[in-house]
């Protein structure tokens, strides 16, 4: 196996199949952001969501998708500009996986892209002395999905962070604040009635317990864009821990719990969740 590849794999101790397939993703995703870099992607756009927070902040979840927003908007942006390059990234380090763009079936700011390899060919790649032969069926496929916002929300803030393996790189990347205005907009808007991911409430207890802050005119930018504000009317941090705890109210706890469980190598702590508990909690919610 290629050294750097090695090197990443000794940071990640894998103790199941299960983790086995997450930590291959996650050093796929990091490859992918090595080659995007490489070929200029982050001059023009900006890293977000939840693997950018594990990749950079150190969230203890696993993540599947990689989520990307233009610093500034632009119709005429074209994802697959990217894909010879990435192409070519991932060969370097002998992986074998597919690109393509997924054809969009209603209209959206968001391009997305698919990458896939088949899953016991690359579990092997990482870790030569298993055989995969049971557990792993012959034809399961890796599938990492990266998004593209076109239509950014105005008011973001960046920074600029730097990786060493596989080789030194750099990613633009949504500053704190602004990833958890992105995070909270998924929290009050993604799902439906009481659905709602898992993986963004065990989020958003993440960026309280690490002190973490809201770009406040980001999150009302965005929930203006969605049709969740009115564009005429201010938003305070008063306001905002009242919609969140009406979202709290709403929940289905146990539905959320079962999402995020499968990501979390250690999951007690889902028993206590409860509207309680993320209102409680928001009490601490403060603005930059």
């Amino acid at each position: 196996m290629n050294s750097a590849l090695d090197s990443m794999l000794q940071t990640n101790d894998a103790r199941s199949l299960a983790e086995r397939r997450h930590v291959v993703k996650e050093i796929i995703q990091e490859l992918v952001l090595c080659g995007l870099s490489r070929a200029g992607f982050f001059d023009y756009a900006a890293f977000y969501g939840g693997t950018a927070l594990r990749i950079f902040y150190g969230l203890d979840r696993f993540s599947e998708d990689m989520d990307f927003s233009l610093m500034v908007p632009d119709n005429e942006f074209d994802i697959t500009a990217y894909f010879p390059m990435l192409e070519t990234e991932l060969r370097a380090y002998g992986l074998n996986m597919e690109i393509k763009k997924r054809e969009k079936t209603v209209d959206s700011d968001i391009q997305s892209a698919f990458l896939k390899g088949n899953t016991r060919e690359h579990l092997l790649l990482f870790y030569p002395q298993e055989s995969f032969s049971t557990g792993v069926p012959r034809d399961e496929k890796i599938k990492i999905k990266f998004e593209v916002d076109v239509n950014t929300p105005e008011l973001a803030t960046f920074e600029r962070r730097y990786q060493l393996l596989p080789s030194p790189y750099e990613v633009n990347l949504f500053d704190q604040p602004s990833l958890f205005a992105g995070k909270i907009h998924a929290v009050l808007c993604r799902g439906w009635k009481n659905r709602v991911k898992g993986r963004d409430l065990y989020d958003y207890l993440f960026y309280l317990a690490h002190g973490a802050k809201i770009n406040l005119p980001h999150l009302r930018a965005r929930l203006v864009q969605t049709g969740h504000w009115n564009p005429r009317e201010r938003l305070s941090i008063e306001q905002l821990r009242k919609l969140l705890a009406d979202r709290f109210d709403a929940i289905d706890y146990k539905a959320a719990a079962h999402d995020v469980e499968p990501f979390l190598r250690e999951a007690s702590s889902l028993r206590i969740w409860s509207a309680d508990l993320f209102k409680q909690v928001t009490e601490r919610l403060e603005a930059v």
